[in-house]
């Protein structure tokens, strides 16, 4: 095992700087690994642990099941009731993407679900955004159309239970 090397609290700006430029280049491990790198040094670090979380939902399409368990983790680390309902709902959003684009059976049901729980996270943000902030009501309505373009995209159907006839 290699001994990770600690930055300098100095450093922590241009990390962070660093970590959203890999983020942009479709990096997102570089990303995470800044992250960790910044949290080390300052574990309370909110720019840091949002690029955190950031990172892991863009690995979303490659490792899905560890990369949302590894996304929501970060969660309640946030400090502001805000961000954890607004980033618990990207989470969402991003997964039901992963899940659309995945195209395996069943991922339309799980996708839809995945959707209308980051419309209620949304909804969640939205009472809890400060003056000005539309973001979470953004973030709604895309979800919103995305449901009402795809028609594939639906819940699935309950299930009728007939009980047996006897003789």
């Amino acid at each position: 095992m290699f001994e990770l090397k600690t930055i300098s609290a100095n450093a922590i700006p241009a990390a962070l700087d660093r970590a959203h430029r890999y983020r942009l280049l479709n990096e997102p491990l570089a990303a995470e690994s800044i992250c960790l790198d910044v949290l080390a040094v300052d574990a309370g670090n909110q720019q840091a642990l949002v690029t955190l979380l950031l990172a892991r939902t863009d690995q979303f399409g490659e490792v899905m099941a560890t990369a949302v368990a590894r996304a929501r983790e970060v969660l309640p680390r946030l400090t502001e009731p805000y961000q954890r309902a607004y980033y618990a709902g990207l989470i969402a959003e991003r997964r039901a993407k992963a899940l659309v684009r995945n195209g395996k059976p069943g991922s339309a049901t799980m996708a839809y679900d995945a959707f209308r729980e980051a419309m209620e996270h949304y909804a969640a943000a939205e009472t809890l955004a400060p003056a000005g902030d539309d973001e979470a009501r953004l973030r709604w309505n895309t979800c919103a159309r995305i449901l009402n373009e795809t028609p594939s995209l639906s819940p699935q159907p309950e299930e009728r239970y007939e009980p047996a006839l006897e003789d």
